[in-house]
């Protein structure tokens, strides 16, 4: 088990990466002597690893993005109130992206805040959401508008939970893993083109070493600015598209890596054609996320709606959208000074009819 520290100075935390580490969590969580414990995992993943974490209060939501709402939370807190969780418990996080935001928000709320703990087990929690300690729920009019910054006590990524995943949430994983290589190193950019052929085949040192490298460049992030007032912006990159994205198609059509990895092909067109970055560099972007399997490009939206989307996403301040664009790999910028005709010109290369 290999581990690395998120340094936030009291609120520190390791990130603990492993085969089979189940029973590390659990009796790292039974250590703590929490008055009480209560699980939060959704139906998929409770099929096939709440009976590792027997004899905790397990509160099962229904699986998918539409559970991430103010409705399963105030399940949650009727859960957590008739449990008698108090101040001194633990909501510990079983399972997705889903789950871990939604946990994470009830326990950033309920009694002002209450112990977390992520166990995360798809391969986009694991690299991105359960990392920095950022928690949302969605409105019906855009993602993640209703949250808080809450860093949970301790993460446990075990890879064997991978070996699970159907193999479109390891693609959609996938879309995260690349935007690091984008955002901050370009040797691990190359690392993925050189290893794609391991990746999909689910080789057991190839997704250690890309999840390890992922929560090292977040951490380091997340530990230079915890609330996004500068640096942390960066991981937004191709977060902006992307939400629109999933609005726009009822966060149905595609699961949220999938949308990152079309919203990252977008930003990267609109860096080139504000003459940020070259021709040359898009082009090993759009043919990676090709090679791993993921689109590049969006079918049954309409560009408009897209674009007005785009200023209901929380990176927008005075209507004006703070994007992340490329300059080279490894090195992103931050502009709100993007003209509207390229963003829209940008829109629509990466916008099919569904019959194309």
């Amino acid at each position: 088990m290999t581990n690395v520290t998120v340094e936030l100075g009291a609120d520190s935390y390791d990130i603990r990466i492993g085969e089979n580490i189940f029973s590390a969590a659990a009796d790292f969580i039974s250590a703590k002597n929490f008055t009480k414990v209560l699980l939060v995992t959704d139906a998929n993943v409770a099929a096939l690893y709440a009976d590792k974490f027997s004899g905790w209060d397990v509160a099962v939501i229904p699986a998918g993005e539409t559970s991430k709402n103010l409705r399963e939370a105030e399940n949650l807190y009727t859960r957590a109130i008739n449990s008698r969780l108090d101040r001194k418990s633990a909501i510990v996080a079983l399972g997705g992206g889903v789950v871990g935001d939604l946990a994470g928000f009830v326990a950033a709320t309920y009694l002002r805040g209450v112990n977390f703990i992520q166990i995360p087990t798809t391969l986009l929690a694991q690299v991105d959401s359960s990392v920095g300690g950022k928690t949302a729920v969605n409105h019906r009019l855009g993602k993640n508008l209703i949250g808080a910054f809450y860093q949970p006590k301790a993460v446990f990524i075990d890879i064997a939970t991978l070996k699970t995943l159907p193999k479109r949430e390891i693609k959609a994983g996938l879309g995260e893993v690349v935007k690091y290589g984008v955002i901050s190193d370009a040797d691990f950019f190359s690392y993925l083109e050189r290893s794609v052929d391991k990746i999909l085949s689910r080789d057991a040192e190839t997704l250690t070493q890309i999840v390890r490298r992922s929560c090292e460049i977040k951490a380091e992030v997340v530990s230079a600015d915890e609330k996004e007032s500068g640096l942390r912006r960066i991981l937004n990159f191709g977060h902006t598209i992307a939400h629109a994205v999933e609005e726009e198609t009822g966060y149905e059509k595609y699961c949220h890596g999938e949308a990152v990895a079309i919203g990252m092909i977008g930003a990267a067109k609109i860096s080139a054609k504000i003459g940020s970055v070259d021709a040359e560099t898009v082009a090993r972007l759009e043919n990676l996320i090709a090679r791993l399997g993921l689109k590049t490009y969006c079918t049954g939206v309409n560009v408009d709606k897209i674009y007005s989307a785009l200023f209901r996403d929380k990176k927008t301040v005075g209507g004006k959208i703070n994007w992340v664009l490329m300059k080279t790999l490894g090195t992103v910028e931050i502009s709100d000074a993007v003209p509207e005709e390229i963003i829209r010109d940008a829109l629509k290369e990466i916008t099919r009819r569904e019959d194309e």
